[in-house]
């Protein structure tokens, strides 16, 4: 057994996908203390300084023909408030700079998460549970402060027969508390297993035989990787939006 790992160590064949998710301390490799700054507190920084660049310095001298940062700020300031207010309405407007923030974010560090030798922040749940607790409680805590004890009427099912309505309502109420779970899981799930293949076949284009076959899988994977990164935080958002108008609106 030993031999062959030792065969496959010098052919080129072990490579760790896994690795690049560590949390490591930066400039060194001891243990991971609350006080440590490590690669994930630099790359969620980075993305936090990138929203701040775009949507306040890069929109800071605002003119009638708009630069390429202004641009794209604009961009997707229309993109965010259409969505908020096609879902919810015009009530749910005023929480416009919330649901913008988590597009934002979102999409800052899993497109930054792409650069090489990059962290992506979204493929933890670190980040993505304490993302999606605060949209689930925020949304829990407005429905009883804008309907009061009426939002529960959201898991009766007044349509369905009588007979089945206490089943569906205990249906639904397990459904609205798997909300944050299916809301991390899947963005943390998605960029994680995007990242994890790239780095499978790059480990495999170091091999002559299948090396351009490995160079177009990553190329085509990058590709998709894009696609994806963008997509989640779209579907993040959405899914924000929705939950927000079943606080809003818990009759409809």
């Amino acid at each position: 057994m030993a031999t062959e790992a030792n065969g496959a160590e010098e052919s080129g064949l072990v490579f760790h996908p896994m690795d690049q998710f560590i949390v490591s301390p930066l400039g060194g490799d001891g243990p991971v203390q609350w006080f440590t700054f490590t690669n994930a507190a630099l790359w969620t920084s980075l993305s936090v300084a990138a929203v701040f660049l775009l949507l306040v310095v890069g929109t800071s001298k605002r003119s009638v023909i708009p630069g390429r940062m202004q641009s794209v700020a604009e961009l997707a300031y229309g993109f965010i408030y259409k969505m908020v207010e096609d879902i919810c309405g015009k009530e749910g407007v005023k929480y416009f700079p919330y649901v913008m923030t988590l597009f934002m974010f979102i999409v800052f560090s899993n497109f930054l998460g792409l650069i090489p030798t990059a962290f992506t922040p979204t493929s933890h749940f670190a980040v993505t549970i304490p993302l999606a607790l605060s949209v689930f409680l925020g949304v829990t805590i407005l429905g009883f402060v804008k309907n009061g004890a009426s939002f529960l009427g959201m898991f009766w099912v007044s349509s369905a027969p009588l007979a089945l309505r206490p089943a569906l309502a205990i249906i639904e109420l397990i459904s609205y508390f798997v909300r944050p779970v299916s809301h991390s899981v899947r963005l943390a799930g998605s960029m994680m297993a995007g990242h994890a293949v790239i780095k499978v076949f790059a480990g495999f284009a170091a091999l002559t035989l299948v090396s351009p076959v490995a160079i177009l899988g990553i190329t085509a994977m990058y590709g998709l990787e894009v696609l994806v990164s963008f997509i989640q935080a779209y579907v993040f958002t959405i899914l924000t939006c929705v939950y927000l108008k079943d606080a809003l609106h818990p009759h409809h």
